[in-house]
Parts: C-alpha cells; structure tokens; sequence
C-alpha cells in the first residue's frame, strides 16, 4: 500500500525551528540564504559585466560612486528587516502570533516612510552629493543617470526575505531573492544592448527586479492563507512599544551600514584624490567581486538569525549555543577557502570586467589584497547577527559600529593618505582587526 508524503505546514515549519536537530536545520536555512543572497551576488557581476561591456569601464567606476546612496538604502531595509525578524521569530517562539503581526506590519511602515525620505532628499541633493562622492565631469553626468532611477524606485528596494526567514518558510525566502535577481538579468542585457539606454536601462533593469520582489512580499504578508499570522490593516498602525523595540534590535544593523557608506565614501574620496582613474574602475571590478565572495558569508550569518531568535524565545540555550558554534566554523572555513580561491584566480577575474589592461593589472593587484580580509569578513555580521537575534542590541552596536568607526575607516584615512596600494592595504587589515575584536567581544560575553 503506498502512503501520502505528509507536507509541512507553514505553522509546522515555524516549529521546527525548535525541534530538529540544530546541525540539519543550521544547514537547511544557511544553504537556502546562501543560495538566496548568491543569486544576488550573481546579479551584482552579471550587472558589472553588461555594464562594462555596453557601456564602457568607466561607467562601471560611474555606477560604483553611486554605491553609498545604495548602501544608505540597504542599511534602512537591513533595520528595519532585522530588527522585525528578531521581534516576530521571538514572539512566534513565544507563541504570540498577534505580536509577531503587528512587529511585521510596524516594520513594513518604517520602511515605506524612511524610503520615501530617502528618495526625496537624495532627488534635491543629488549633484552635491554626488560631487562630494567623488564624481567629475562626465563620470557624473553618468552617475547621475544611475543614481535618479534608484532613488525613484527606493520604496520597492526591499522584500522584507528577512521576516519571510523569521517565521521558518526559507523556500520562499530563496524565491524573493530567485525571481527578482531572474528578472533583472533578463532585464539588462534588453535595455543597455537593445535598447541602447546605457547605465540607465541598468538601474531600471534593478528597479523592475525589486519590484516584482516587493509584490511577491506583499502578497505573502497580506493575502496567503495558512500562516502564522497575517498583517491587518490596524497592525500598520506605528505602535509605541513596538517601534522602539524594532528600532533598538534594528539600529546597529543602520548604523552599521551608515558607516559601510562612510567607508565607501573614504575609499572612493581616497582614490579619485590619486587622480587615477583607473584605480577607481579596478576598485569598482573588486567592489562587485567582493560582494558576491561575501554572498555565502551573508548567508551564513542570516540563516543562524531565525534559528538563534526562535529557541531563544523558547528557552533553549544549548541550542542556541550550538547553532552559534557551527555557523562560526562554517564561516571561517568558507573564508580560508575563498582566500586560496581569489589568490589563484584574480588575473581572470579581473580580465572578464575590464577592457583595459591597466585596469585589470591594477584590478587583480588589488583584489589579492583584499582577498587576505576577506578570509575574516564574515565574522563581524555574524556575531553581529547573533546578538541582534538574542536581543541585545548593545552588543551588537559595539561589534557593527564600533569597528567601522574605530578600525575600518580610520584605517583607510592613514593609510591611503600614503597612495592607491594603501587604500587596499588598509581594506584588508581592517578587516582582520575588526574580526579580531568581534570574536574578543563574543567570548567575553559568552564567559
């Protein structure tokens, strides 16, 4: 007699997050948001490259100056995103399905009102802040074109897959970051090859993504049957309480990326001081390279949050503890192997995104570089993470901002003062300082 497969309710999949054995289940939600933010990563080069391609090397080195007002964005939907996640997996744990609600709904309110700023006051400052970005001549009418699409399509810029991951449901999770991403490779080579609208037809390819990404949210958020919970139209409403818990969990996550768009910021002010333009362009090629090697890194750390935040809202410290543990080895064993990985392969790398051989020479010189930090770099968000899961905003405001403010970027002031090879010298210490000191912070809290 053959027997129906049983198939896992969304309630069921919330409360597995309490029941499986940490080890299978640290794997099943790292591999999916690995998978998640990979495809991101992938999206991040196949832009570059139809970027360079279509439009010329020097409009990637354009659209890598915009970077800071996208980091802006991504750290408030970083806020808002994790600080809700941590509120709705603990009260889901807790079992306070009304709680986790009206967290989701505050946060899906925060970030439509603090996009909406952030659109307006990035329209009515922009050529001052893109000249302060280092941005001149032709390089800023280029980043122009970029940066006005974005900042117009700022209030789709995010999924909420952070909250998708809170209450356990990581396939749809995969599919916010999967069809989006889909869709804008679909998108880019049609406008910037076809269509011939340069680096604008990329920052609408980006736009069309993210907003398929934010109907599919919506829809699961406000329509799906069979879950936890569903936001209503009263859980919009700011609530008091709610808001500042959002905000206290959440806040490193914004200060943090305030500081990366410092940090961006310095880097780039530091290269276009050289007067090299190459050094910009090589700098946009490791920029993208960096961002998909961190992808599995990312992921690591955003599938130890819902695990972390749920059974510490049930009460189970060894759990807790033991999925900490093995999310910390995967992630120092994934950064030694794309160490070895980016020192073998960087000459190639460099070549697929530049058309000029100074360039990619000055790319791959500066990527082996990077490449030693990298090895460390996902240990600041992943301890990080792990308190912002646990509730202790304090500790991770210390680990996110401190070491940007107090190591990155004074790091990057010193030592690019001394020329281009400093500026890369001083991304790949800070990296291994501030990785230093978020494992100093974790044990001694731990003891």
């Amino acid at each position: 007699m053959s027997t129906t497969p049983v198939r896992r309710t969304p309630l069921d999949q919330a409360e597995a997050l309490g029941t499986r054995p940490v080890g299978r289940l640290l794997w099943q939600t790292c591999a999916q948001t690995t998978v998640s933010v990979g495809v991101y990563g992938i999206y991040a080069l196949t832009n570059a490259w139809f970027v360079a391609h279509g439009v010329g090397t020097s409009a990637m080195a354009a659209v890598n100056l915009v970077a800071p007002a996208l980091l802006l964005l991504g750290a408030l939907s970083t806020t808002v995103g994790a600080g809700g996640a941590s509120l709705v997996s603990r009260s889901l744990g807790a079992g306070d399905t009304a709680g986790a609600a009206r967290a989701a709904g505050n946060a899906f309110t925060l970030f439509w009102a603090g996009a909406a700023l952030v659109t307006v006051t990035g329209l009515l400052a922009l050529d001052p802040l893109l000249t302060a970005l280092g941005a001149r001549g032709a390089m800023h009418d280029t980043a122009r074109q970029y940066a006005v699409v974005l900042l117009g399509g700022a209030v789709v810029s995010t999924g909420f897959s952070s909250l998708v991951r809170a209450e356990g449901r990581m396939r749809f999770s995969t599919l916010l970051w999967l069809i989006p991403v889909l869709t804008q490779i679909t998108l880019d080579p049609l406008l910037i090859f076809w269509l011939h609208l340069g680096v604008r037809g990329a920052a609408l390819g980006t736009v069309g993504g993210q907003s398929v990404s934010a109907g599919m949210s919506l829809w699961f958020f406000f329509l799906q049957q069979g879950r936890p919970y569903r936001i209503t139209r009263a859980d919009l409403r700011p609530h008091g309480p709610t808001v500042g818990a959002l905000l206290g969990v959440g806040a490193p996550s914004f200060l943090a990326g305030l500081g990366a768009t410092l940090l961006a910021v310095l880097v780039n002010t530091s290269l276009a001081a050289s007067g090299s333009a190459t050094a910009l362009a090589a700098y946009a090629i490791c920029a993208r390279l960096q961002t998909f090697v961190s992808m599995p890194q990312l992921g690591i750390s955003q599938g130890l949050q819902p695990v972390v935040g749920y059974n510490t809202g049930r009460r189970l410290p060894d759990r807790v503890r033991r999925a900490r543990t093995l999310a910390l080895r995967a992630t120092l064993l994934y950064g030694a192997l794309a160490l070895a990985a980016l020192l073998l392969l960087a000459g190639p790398l460099s070549a697929v995104f530049a058309t000029d051989q100074q360039v990619t020479e000055t790319a791959a010189a500066a990527l082996r570089i990077i490449a030693v930090g990298l090895a460390a770099a996902g240990l600041v968000p992943l301890v990080s993470g792990y308190f912002q899961a646990v509730g202790q905003p304090k500790a991770s405001y210390t680990i996110s901002v401190g070491t940007l403010l107090l190591i990155k970027a004074p790091m990057v002031l010193a030592l690019g003062s001394t020329g281009v090879t400093g500026v890369w010298i001083a991304l790949a210490a800070g990296e291994l300082v501030s990785a230093a000191a978020a494992l100093l912070l974790l044990r001694w809290l731990r003891s």
